[in-house]
């Protein structure tokens, strides 16, 4: 790994750019590498000091008399990096898809000029981009970014409290004794709730989030808002009085969390989870939940399903292929339960299992062919 910095510095280096530019070039390559973990390990040590020596480098550079002569174009230059850069960081979050809140906590957190904006200066200084008055009041404004960066935190812890303090308050339930409670009302959980609904079973439904609720709500469906995992709340819907309890909550934190609280609470209460992936089963598992299916597993079977029959297999070779597949894979699904902690042990397994999978489909073939 050292190899590779230094060379990627040097290799830049000759090519009219900064040795640190080609560090960090090399540092975002061995980001992805599988040495990651190790590397970090090994230079944290060091951290403390090297942020230390960079920043007494800034300071050093830092021309603070044209604090008094150039005040004004600092300023705006510094508002202008934050905001700029804050907003960029906004819009792109919400693009990935993230909600308001975290994106932006994100743009607040990191709307700061980088460190390695001195780099890009220096390299624009020796290159004749820039001039050296230019380059100095660049360097101080991007300073005072990073001197405002425990401000503009404040700011968004500001805007955070006065937005809770606005919120909409929990829903109580009040006499409700069904015997049915679903802790999460989203795409998974409402399946289960409409067919209650159309066996005409009573039910408690809970959900977080306040869109969904009121989304929900426009359909004539009876939802609470509250927080599954609130031991008053799960005592005002009367789960001491219910017999099942639907997690089908979507975040995986959210739904551990409800699903210790329901255990340790409720023990009586049969628990049946929704699991995002197999590590979430395995976790659901370990609190002493046994009524737990994936979320997309069946489903992706049914579409396989649908892609054997449409290629031309005979619909009862589509079935047996399909069971055997389900059947294989819920085994080792329980099999592989004691090992998930050890990744190489696991990666052995799984190949193992498709093999073993192979082999069984063909048994199968040889089978028919003597049939015929």
């Amino acid at each position: 790994a050292l190899l590779i910095v230094m060379g990627m510095a040097i290799i830049i280096e000759n090519v009219g750019l900064s040795m640190a530019l080609g560090a960090f070039l090399a540092g975002v390559l061995l980001a992805d590498s599988e040495y990651r973990h190790q590397l970090e390990t090994d230079i944290e040590p060091f951290k403390g000091l090297l942020l230390g020596l960079f920043f007494i480098a800034v300071g050093m550079s830092v021309n603070l008399t044209l604090l008094g002569s150039e005040l004004v174009t600092i300023l705006l230059l510094s508002i202008s990096i934050v905001m700029i850069k804050g907003l960029v960081l906004f819009f792109l979050a919400r693009l990935q898809g993230m909600k308001n809140s975290s994106a932006r906590q994100l743009a607040f957190s990191i709307s700061q000029g980088g460190e390695f904006a001195f780099v890009i200066f220096a390299a624009a200084l020796s290159l004749g981009i820039l001039n050296t008055d230019i380059t100095d009041i660049l360097i101080v404004a991007v300073t005072i970014t990073m001197i405002l960066t425990p401000l503009i935190l404040m700011l968004n812890d500001f805007l955070c409290n006065r937005k809770e303090g606005t919120k909409q308050d929990y829903d109580t339930p009040k006499d409700e004794n069904n015997q049915v409670i679903i802790a999460g009302f989203g795409r998974f959980g409402q399946i289960t709730g409409r067919l209650l609904t159309a066996k005409k079973i009573p039910f408690t439904a809970l959900e977080k989030d306040p869109d969904q609720v009121n989304f929900v709500r426009k359909f004539g469906n009876k939802i609470f808002y509250g927080d599954a995992s609130r031991l008053d709340l799960l005592h005002a819907a009367n789960a001491d009085k219910a017999s099942v309890f639907v997690l089908a909550i979507d975040d995986m934190e959210e739904s551990l969390k409800t699903a210790r609280i329901v255990r340790e609470h409720f023990p009586e209460l049969k628990i049946f989870a929704r699991a995002r992936n197999r590590q979430h089963f395995y976790q659901l598992m370990d609190l002493g939940i046994t009524h737990i299916r994936r979320e997309t597993f069946y489903s992706a079977l049914e579409l396989a399903r649908l892609v054997l029959t449409g290629i031309g297999l005979p619909g009862g070779e589509v079935n047996k292929s399909i069971n055997h597949f389900r059947d294989h894979d819920i085994k080792r699904l329980y099999d592989h339960r004691q090992y998930n902690t050890d990744e190489e042990l696991m990666i052995n397994m799984t190949k193992s299992a498709a093999k073993e999978l192979e082999e069984l489909f063909e048994s199968d073939r040889q089978d028919e062919d003597q049939d015929k």
